[in-house]
């Protein structure tokens, strides 16, 4: 019996680790070629031979140095995938990246760099992938938004506002591209295990803050939600479009995450203290 996603070709941007990686490797696993596309190509290489080791009979793995805020290497990205076996339907758009700080402290430069990689290189992703999907026949996108586009999470203000665009992209691509038998969605990780957030531990403050407004009361793994990618990005969820689906352990039935103990540390000589201990 063929697996569920045999034929198919998914593009994952942020794939060289993480949940990016997490979501190739559950793709691959059910049969599907994979280009997974990243910054580091160090990273990328080692998550090929990850990728090498699950691969079914007739699919193929590859990687391309990508820059999601260049809208030619996206387009070159996504090139690239379709000319590997099998027909484009899926794209997952992991890529992203934070920064901690005030607003009133956080730079213009800091700013856009954070818009750039977190909701631009999204909607390019969106954009390319969106078009070459609709036309082999359709398929499934899926974003890597964040609890923060849900819930504020103080002095990560660039960050949340990329992921609340995010929030609103998928539904508004979601709305325009059910037309071309695409379907659209979005997953809101809590705290999840990765390099991106590897100084918070359930010990610090703020990885407490997690603990305590979690029903379910622990960090996630990034197969919990590669688990939710692969089942948005595959034939169960044939019906489901629009949708930003929190993985979080119910997080966001409480309130954000406290980052103040690790802002104050960076900025306790340059913004207002007041602030910073509100």
């Amino acid at each position: 019996m063929a697996a569920p996603l045999t034929g198919q070709i998914a593009i994952v941007t942020g794939g060289g680790s993480g949940i990016g990686l997490a979501s190739a490797r559950a793709l691959v696993a059910d049969g599907a070629s994979v280009l997974i596309a990243g910054r580091s190509q160090d990273k990328l290489d080692a998550g090929l031979a990850e990728l090498g080791a699950v691969v079914t009979d007739g699919a193929e793995v590859a990687a391309l140095s990508t820059d999601v805020t260049d809208e030619a290497q996206i387009e070159a990205a996504v090139a690239a995938a379709a000319a590997l076996p099998g027909r484009l339907t899926i794209a997952v758009a992991s890529a992203g990246d934070g920064t901690i700080g005030p607003i009133v402290g956080t730079s213009a430069d800091e700013w856009d760099r954070v818009q750039a990689v977190s909701l631009k290189g999204v909607f390019l992703t969106f954009k390319h992938a969106g078009t070459a999907i609709a036309a082999s026949g359709g398929g499934a996108m899926v974003a890597v938004s964040s609890i923060a586009g849900l819930l504020t999470h103080r002095f990560m203000g660039p960050y949340n506002v990329a992921k609340a665009g995010v929030d609103m992209l998928v539904k508004t691509t979601a709305d325009e591209m059910g037309a071309v038998d695409v379907r659209v969605n979005g997953v809101n990780p809590g705290i999840i295990r990765t390099d991106l957030v590897a100084m918070v531990t359930e010990d610090s403050v703020t990885g407490k803050s997690y603990l305590e407004n979690s029903p379910v009361s622990r960090f996630g793994e990034v197969e919990d939600v590669a688990a939710a990618i692969r089942f948005l990005a595959g034939p169960e969820s044939s019906f489901i479009t629009g949708v930003n689906l929190p993985i979080d352990g119910g997080h966001h039935l409480r309130r954000g995450p406290d980052y103040g103990e690790i802002t104050g540390m960076l900025y306790s000589e340059t913004v207002d203290p007041r602030i910073l201990g509100a």
